[in-house]
């Protein structure tokens, strides 16, 4: 085996995801295993850890199996190497952009959220602060 390849282990362990998280990503096709050991294991490149990286980090903001599928693929063509139109390139980078402006949405959401959030268990503390004695 060469020291490119990792085993699903190792990669679940570098993208802190779940060894089912990662087949289920490979049963939906959002990241297909680079190789096969002799053995039958999948084995996994840089390449394909970065893929489930961007999976891993669209997640939490609520993009859809379907939305990450789009992403990935816009970027697989940008980073395949082969010559695109400028029609083709740009088509690809707005699908960039529009989730660039989507992913900046959700994070404005988010820290809304968790302003309110924390103002909530602010307030929280403040009524089981000790009273003080007169």
């Amino acid at each position: 085996m060469s020291s490119e390849h990792m085993q699903i282990g190792e990669v679940a362990v570098r993208t802190e995801l779940s060894l089912r998280t990662i087949r289920h990503y490979e049963e939906t096709g959002l990241v297909i295993p680079s190789a096969r050991s002799q053995g039958g294991f999948r084995l996994y490149t840089e390449a394909d850890v970065t893929r489930l990286m961007v999976i891993r980090r669209m997640k939490p903001l609520g993009f859809t199996l379907d939305e990450m599928r789009d992403l990935l693929r816009a970027t697989d063509r940008l980073d395949s190497g082969d010559e695109l139109s400028d029609g083709e390139r740009n088509e690809a980078l707005d699908r960039v952009r529009d989730f660039e402006r989507r992913a900046a949405e959700r994070v404005a959401d988010l820290r809304r959220q968790l302003a309110r959030a924390e103002e909530f268990a602010g307030t929280l503390r403040e009524r089981l602060a000790p009273v003080p004695s007169s």
